[in-house]
């Protein structure tokens, strides 16, 4: 994946990202595939920036006026134009302007715009840790269909504090960002028009309640391989897929180090054989290969015991690990990482008691909401600047959703389970067990949190350092299309309203 380099550094770096259609080979056996990316690149190019720097980005729709997935009119304003376009930068602590609120959008050309769109020069000030952050397309009510066209990338903050580290870097630090897709015989992108139970009064196109695709891709290229040295790498793993989890391994048995999370370096390394990542999760990895010269390792994903024989996603990548050593490895896995404060020594304001639910809609479709609202409801969450919060997501679906919450990154609390089939019937809680401590890979800063089926996970988060109005929402994308995403809005502490 290519750097992205900056149309002028005076008075601060400054870039265009043009959003295009293009044809692109994603695997030797396969016809170009129809995709739209960044600067006709998926996955786009890599943004990379120094902590504190702020930059300036001019994202460009130059997309047709008509999608070629199937886009469901059913549940949307049908005035809205087919084709419409806004970046977030995913765990980014962005003024509210530049966030990418869902209905922030704009057309070809800034043609026509969306009821909160401000300005056409979004502002990125990376006051925050180093990290891999990504951009995304976040426009409302055709996330899914955007994203999985292509338009995602990686986004990068570094500091001096991680370059003192030693840790493997230049040619042995490398983005992986997996996805899973579906194609037709000709090479196009395939993504189902309707549910495979789909009624006959079920509009068509109408949106499925999940995607699993069946082919693998990391950096847009299908099932590949990575020529590499015996050597430590870092790896930067994004899961930038629509629904699917992963839970990763390498066949060779040797373990992972994990040494970040979404929101960067932990406090020390953990040694996993296992790790579990949900859609738009980040995990910063070192995988010591000196001693497997000649070998070919494979990326497992664990499907688990029930698998499908047939499922040929429990196959990520390939590392050879056939080149010479170029230099001495002189790289290391510090013992020690860095220093995170727990926000549990902070005055907490507010307890918000947050119900992931399921219902119908009028077709008979999975409705999953957030406290029994829809997007379009009035705002219920308004926490003050500065203030530091404990949200509880509890769960009462039968699956793990994401959680994801704009402007802050979050401490993971714990995790207590409930009897779900008890709430079903009389609408109480009664905890099976006490609450779980977070796991070790889990204990640094996140943006986005598992939330299990029959559990309520707790995060705390101090809610700074902007006001005004951002999203919380699950980012599993067709649950966030529809209605599975919330606003909120950051108040001074005296406007209430």
């Amino acid at each position: 994946m290519d750097t992205l380099k900056p149309q002028t550094t005076k008075n601060g770096a400054y870039y265009e990202v043009r959003m295009e259609e293009f044809r692109q080979k994603l695997h030797r056996d396969l016809r170009p595939t129809r995709l739209w990316g960044y600067n006709r690149q998926v996955p786009g190019p890599t943004i990379e920036v120094n902590r504190d720097e702020a930059i300036k980005v001019k994202w460009i729709n130059n997309l047709p006026t008509k999608h070629f997935l199937p886009v469901d009119h059913s549940f949307l304003n049908s005035k809205l134009p087919e084709v419409r376009t806004v970046t977030h930068l995913h765990g980014g602590h962005t003024p509210d302007e530049s966030d990418g609120y869902p209905e922030a959008w704009f057309t070809r050309s800034f043609r026509e715009v969306g009821p909160f769109f401000k300005k056409k020069v979004y502002e990125y000030l990376n006051h925050q840790r180093a990290t891999m952050l990504w951009y995304h397309d976040h426009a409302m009510g055709i996330t899914r269909l955007n994203n999985y066209a292509g338009l995602s990338g990686a986004y990068i903050i570094r500091d001096e504090h991680e370059k003192n580290l030693n840790l493997p870097t230049d040619e042995y630090e490398i983005p992986l960002i997996i996805q899973d897709r579906s194609f037709n015989r000709d090479g196009s992108l395939n993504y189902p028009t309707q549910p495979d139970d789909a009624s006959d009064d079920l509009p068509s196109p109408s949106i499925v309640p999940a995607f699993l695709g069946d082919t693998i891709l990391v950096n847009g290229k299908v099932w590949p391989f990575l020529e590499i040295e015996p050597r430590k790498y870092r790896f930067r793993v994004l899961n930038a897929s629509n629904t699917r989890g992963y839970t990763l391994e390498l066949n060779s048995g040797q373990p992972f180090y994990q040494i970040g999370s979404d929101g960067g370096l932990l406090e020390k390394p953990v040694q996993m054989k296992k790790i579990k990542m949900e859609p738009s999760e980040r995990v910063d990895i070192i995988v010591d290969f000196s001693k497997q010269h000649g070998e070919q390792i494979v990326l497992r994903n664990d499907l688990g015991p029930n698998a499908n024989p047939d499922d040929e996603t429990d196959e990520i990548m390939q590392f050879r690990v056939n080149k010479p050593l170029s230099s001495k490895d002189d790289s290391i896995i510090p013992r020690k990482l860095s220093t995170i404060p727990s926000l549990t020594q902070n005055k907490v304001s507010t307890i918000r008691n947050l119900k992931l639910v399921g219902s119908s809609d009028e077709y008979n479709r999975p409705l999953l909401l957030l406290n029994d609202k829809r997007w379009d409801s009035p705002i219920t969450e308004k926490p003050e600047l500065g203030s530091t919060e404990i949200w509880s997501f509890m769960n009462v679906t039968g699956f793990t959703h994401p959680m994801h919450i704009h402007l802050i990154q979050f401490q993971v609390l714990d995790r207590q389970p409930f009897d779900l089939d008890r709430y079903n019937e009389d609408g109480k809680i009664t905890f099976t067990g006490p609450p779980k401590a977070p796991a070790p890979s889990e204990r640094g800063w996140k943006d986005t949190v598992a939330a299990p089926s029959a559990e309520i996970t707790r995060v705390i988060a101090q809610f700074e350092p902007y006001t005004g109005n951002y999203v919380w929402h699950c980012h599993i994308l067709e649950h966030e299309d529809y209605d599975m995403m919330r606003p909120f809005k950051v108040v001074y502490p005296e406007d209430k309203r």
